[in-house]
């Protein structure tokens, strides 16, 4: 009996002693796994823009200065060309692999949000985003309704940027402040006897809604179910100005600008033309590229307050399916309201939303960014309010008033005819917005 007793009590201290050493090993170890783990874990975040060399070149330094901060996380970078992003974006999302971060367009942005292919940013303002600088008209420019799809990357101004001492040589000494289209093709005309172009052309859905807002008009109805214009004139007075300045050779023909790759070979960089029609976010990458001093110039009126608007240069948006929401995020904030990563950018994107890095980028400004900055000031006393990002379908649109503006520049298509087409078909697509 003793005997039994004694094995008895000897099994029990046995199992207690397997127990507490099991219970104190699986604490121990878990806690170090846990802790090695969290340590450990590296955060994969994709980002994608569109933009040319420079752009491509800063926004990588930024995002590596980003991976320094945070080691844990490490960014795998998407950029292309304008046209090339959109078209390696579309089978993305459709396969609903987006990029966790996006650089968004107006153009584009009701369409992906509409298709829930873009996250609500309202959950991260104030946490992950800090908004505590900004303007709200700066920040509701990213919103379609009470969802904010997109956060303002900054904030552009279209205009003529020119090389002055190519305007001189067309024998024009300056552009008037008030300078009217009228002004627009005499000064073209000189350009031609200089042997110059007085442009590359413009890109026609954002300078002819540029035109129809001078007229009190814009390129899409409130709703974004058919075009905000009724009368198909006012089409073909612009777009008769237009193709007249190739035909009259005051503008390259469709030929030359289908072999531009870049802003590198732009006309008025290769000494060629007088200046390009572009957004205030671009003209440092102009000055830079063409390395000579260059201007900025309001559009032609009459009507240029009414035609002019300070637009959301771009968007930082978030997949819906990205699987980092809160890192997504912080990279976002990181984007917009760093002071050593708006260093890097200096306005490239379009002035900075935040008032504490205006004030910190200002003493810091090459004189192309001083311009810049100075050219949005003054377009904010002379602008009118946003429209609000395009409908879904403005990318149809777009791409269908692209190919006429071609066709006409071609010679192949007449203004009246393009815009019977031009409106059956921009109708028929924004139609599904009903």
């Amino acid at each position: 009996m003793k005997r039994l007793i004694t094995l008895f009590l000897c099994a029990v201290m046995v199992l207690a002693l397997a127990a507490c050493s099991g219970g104190s090993e699986s604490s121990s170890s878990g806690a170090n796994t846990s802790g090695e783990k969290d340590k450990e874990e590296k955060i994969t975040l994709r980002i994608a823009w569109w933009g040319s060399e420079p752009r491509h070149n800063y926004t990588s330094e930024i995002l590596k200065l980003y991976e320094e901060q945070n080691p844990n996380v490490k960014i795998e970078s998407e950029y292309a060309s304008w046209d090339d992003y959109w078209k390696k974006l579309a089978p993305s999302a459709a396969a609903n692999e987006l990029p966790d971060i996006i650089q968004m367009d107006l153009s584009y942005f009701s369409q992906y949000a509409e298709n829930n292919q873009l996250e609500d940013l309202t959950p991260f303002i104030g946490n992950q985003i800090d908004t505590s600088d900004y303007n709200d008209n700066i920040i509701s420019g990213g919103k379609l309704g009470d969802q904010l799809f997109g956060f303002n990357a900054g904030v552009n101004v279209v205009g003529f940027h020119y090389d002055p001492a190519l305007l001189k040589k067309a024998g024009v000494d300056s552009i008037k402040d008030d300078w009217t289209w009228d002004d627009l093709k005499e000064i073209a005309a000189k350009a031609k006897d200089a042997g110059l172009y007085l442009d590359s052309s413009m890109q026609p859905d954002v300078f002819f809604n540029y035109y129809l807002r001078t007229l009190g008009k814009s390129l899409y109805s409130n709703d974004g179910s058919t075009l905000g214009y009724d009368d198909d004139q006012l089409f073909i007075d612009f777009f008769t100005m237009l193709s007249e300045m190739v035909e009259k050779g005051y503008s390259p023909t469709p030929d030359y600008i289908a072999q531009l790759k870049g802003i590198e070979d732009e006309p008025v960089v290769k000494e060629e033309a007088i200046g390009i029609w572009q957004w205030s976010n671009q003209f440092v990458g102009l000055q830079q590229v063409a390395d000579r001093p260059m201007e900025m110039h309001a559009m032609p009126g009459p009507g240029t307050k009414e035609g002019l608007f300070m637009k959301p240069s771009m968007f930082w948006s978030m997949a819906s399916n990205s699987k980092h929401k809160e890192e997504a995020a912080k990279l976002i904030d990181f984007l917009v309201n760093d002071i050593e990563a708006n260093k890097l950018m200096l306005g490239d994107r379009g002035v900075p939303g935040s008032s504490v890095v205006k004030e910190e980028l200002k003493p810091l400004l090459s004189p192309a960014q001083v311009q810049v900055f100075e050219f949005v000031e003054a377009a904010e006393q002379n602008s009118s309010p946003f429209n609000g990002p395009d409908p879904v379908g403005a990318g149809q649109v777009i791409e269908l008033l692209d190919n006429l503006s071609e066709q006409m520049n071609f010679g192949q298509l007449k203004p009246e005819e393009a815009a019977k087409e031009f409106r059956q078909q921009a109708d028929s697509i924004l139609s599904q917005n009903k």
